[in-house]
């Protein structure tokens, strides 16, 4: 387990962000899957990036994607959007393969694990009734990590840190404060799920629940 210390270098884990991990993809096939064009990818540092148009643009949800690949595993690290724990956006990105995400959006913490296009496992921690069925390990996993790491400013990197620990890769501030392939995307470019029935939880919708319709807003987006 992670010390607090170690905590300290996964600042970029703490605020407004959704990353994923798939195993096996280039940084270009993880764009596609995205629903952005990897040509339109630049090799920028994190500085560099973040000078890159995010946030609300002539109101469409812009997101900062950065990705890369070490070891076994491809990472995309998103800022200020969620288009990585969208449930369309998961089955395209494990087709094939299998994908972590993990997400703080506007207060919500989201956990999922998909393999080959199925939702495995998806949970906010904290919150033991959106606990996808069957039931999986991650859940007291996490709660774990999270408890040991119990600090207001912790956000979601004590869960993050385990994953890593877990994929046996390392992805802190200074790693990826490093050039990687960067693009911004908008959420209405991106993989969408049909309309359905509403969910009226608090949080994005459980894989499998109820079909729904990709919401723009960041505080509603669907799982």
């Amino acid at each position: 387990m992670r010390t607090e210390a170690d905590m300290d270098s996964l600042r970029w884990a703490v605020a407004w962000m959704c990353v994923t991990f798939t195993r096996d993809l280039s940084p270009e096939e993880v764009f596609t899957r995205y629903g952005a064009d990897p040509d339109q990818a630049r090799l920028l540092d994190w500085d560099t990036a973040s000078d890159l148009v995010s946030g609300d643009y002539d109101d469409e949800m812009v997101s900062l994607l950065r990705s890369g690949r070490i070891g076994e595993w491809a990472f995309c690290v998103e800022e200020e959007g969620g288009i990585g724990l969208g449930e369309e956006s998961l089955a395209e990105l494990s087709r094939g393969t299998e994908t972590y995400s993990l997400a703080t959006t506007d207060g919500i913490d989201v956990f999922q694990y998909w393999r080959d296009g199925e939702c495995v496992e998806y949970f906010e921690p904290g919150m033991e009734h959106t606990r996808s069925e069957p039931l999986g390990p991650w859940w007291d996993r996490v709660e774990t990590a999270l408890a040991t790491h119990e600090r207001e400013d912790a956000g979601m990197a004590p869960a993050v840190a385990l994953v890593l620990d877990h994929l046996g890769i390392t992805l802190d501030d200074a790693t990826l404060a490093g050039p990687w392939p960067s693009l911004t995307l908008t959420e209405d470019d991106a993989p969408s799920a049909p309309l359905g029935t509403t969910y009226a939880g608090e949080g994005p919708v459980p894989p499998g629940t109820v079909e729904i319709l990709w919401d723009p807003q960041p505080s509603d987006h669907g799982a």
